[in-house]
């Protein structure tokens, strides 16, 4: 089975398919091995839950392929600096959602807005998506200045019961 990438300036995110997840599940020498790249200390603040629950969709659907955890590898230092993706495949009604971390030391160099780029293009390559979500903390923080930088509104404030306020982001596909 082919790998897909989505290709940037300074990064290669890897879809991380099912058997990248189980080896991401293993453990980080497993996942490093089978990426053929080193880790970055602290690559995921999401932890391996998030790995688990991208590969029981994935395991539900192949129509998810695509869909969740991709692997952002720095191209220069050939590192695994981080994961983000998409929250399943897109609705009936065109929308996906996007998430992405970057591991400390490789923040405050563009990497999140470079990779959230590419994800947002890949995203648009697919003529049914219309609308990309974002959700963040209700403030103003790094992960609010990426999504600004592409592009995207804030459109609500909702009141999460485990994460409290959250500011809910949309960019619209341009006519």
């Amino acid at each position: 089975m082919t790998i897909m990438f989505i290709e940037t300036e300074n990064l290669r995110l890897v879809e991380a398919d099912i058997d990248i997840l189980k080896s991401g599940l293993e453990g980080n020498d497993q996942l490093s091995n089978k990426l053929g790249v080193s880790l970055a200390d602290n690559w995921t603040e999401f932890g391996v839950g998030a790995i688990q629950y991208s590969l029981e969709r994935l395991l539900e659907s192949k129509d998810e392929s695509g869909w969740w955890t991709y692997f952002p590898i720095h191209k220069r230092d050939n590192t695994l600096i981080g994961s983000g993706g998409y929250k399943g495949k897109p609705t009936e009604e065109g929308t996906v959602e996007v998430g992405y971390e970057i591991a400390p030391q490789y923040r405050n160099k563009g990497l999140a807005t470079e990779m959230t780029k590419g994800l947002i293009a890949n995203a648009f390559k697919h003529a049914n998506v219309s609308v990309i979500l974002a959700y963040t903390l209700g403030q103003e923080n790094p992960s609010t200045k990426v999504l600004t930088k592409c592009g995207f509104q804030k459109i609500a404030e909702i009141n999460d019961p485990e994460d409290g306020l959250l500011w809910k982001w949309e960019l619209r596909r341009a006519e």
